[in-house]
């Protein structure tokens, strides 16, 4: 059975899903018997290459905000992170065009390396003193990942590289009704979106693999709309 994941590494609900998505995985009986592949999804597609801008001011900014409230935006969020398990930086984090990542987890993808790229940038994008924009620190990532350095900087370099797969897997999201992220596509027959519970995705992976009717699950769930919008603004 194949799970298909659109998402975003600006995502802090598609960061959040996917601990809860692999928490839910490990308890479904059939779980090596799963393929996951992650598909592409940019929040901010229009938005400037290689720039980036803190991620405090960007909300206060989106929601019209005080810097204050901002900060408390971004502690909400880091609350839920942390009962993951995950690592969640609020302080000096940034936001900026993720094209050139999902172009590399493309690549990523080819060579068999797609999940361990996805963890790093995650995992630096939400939880590191260093910026997942900066093209240095990308292709540092990539090859941390297990990827060639020089075939790495080769796409880097080209930016027609993967382009097409990356659009391609736009294209499909929008095609499928997805108009927010993460979204889960499960055997090409449930669709499930935001930062679901892990005990849901147990028992849609077990209702996907028995054939039945989708389960339900919380349309309030938590996720990134296509405009940049990741959290709720608090009261």
């Amino acid at each position: 059975m194949r799970v298909e994941i659109w998402s975003d590494i600006a995502c802090p609900w598609c960061y959040i899903g996917k601990a809860r998505f692999e928490k839910g995985l490990a308890a479904f009986a059939h779980r090596d018997r799963v393929e996951v592949v992650f598909r592409s999804f940019e929040l901010d597609p229009n938005g400037p290459r290689g720039t980036a801008a803190p991620v405090v001011e960007m909300l206060a900014k989106k929601y019209g905000r005080t810097l204050d409230e901002a900060r408390g935006m971004e502690e909400h969020v880091a609350a839920t992170a942390r009962a993951e398990g995950l690592d969640y930086r609020t302080d000096g984090r940034d936001h900026g065009n993720t094209f050139d990542i999902h172009r590399l987890l493309h690549l990523a993808a080819a060579r068999g390396r797609q999940n361990a790229l996805l963890d790093l940038a995650f995992r630096t994008n939400f939880a590191a003193d260093r910026s997942v924009f900066d093209p240095e620190v990308l292709a540092g990532l990539a090859v941390e990942a297990g990827l060639d350095e020089a075939e790495v900087r080769a796409v880097l370099a080209d930016e027609t590289a993967y382009a097409d797969a990356v659009r391609a897997d736009e294209r499909e999201a929008a095609e499928l009704g997805a108009n927010a992220v993460p979204f889960f596509v499960l055997d090409r027959r449930y669709g499930i979106s935001g930062g679901q519970p892990a005990e849901v995705f147990t028992r849609a992976l077990e209702q996907a693999w028995e054939g039945y009717e989708p389960v339900g699950t919380d349309p309030a769930a938590e996720a990134c709309e296509p405009d940049g919008s990741c959290a709720a603004p608090q009261a």
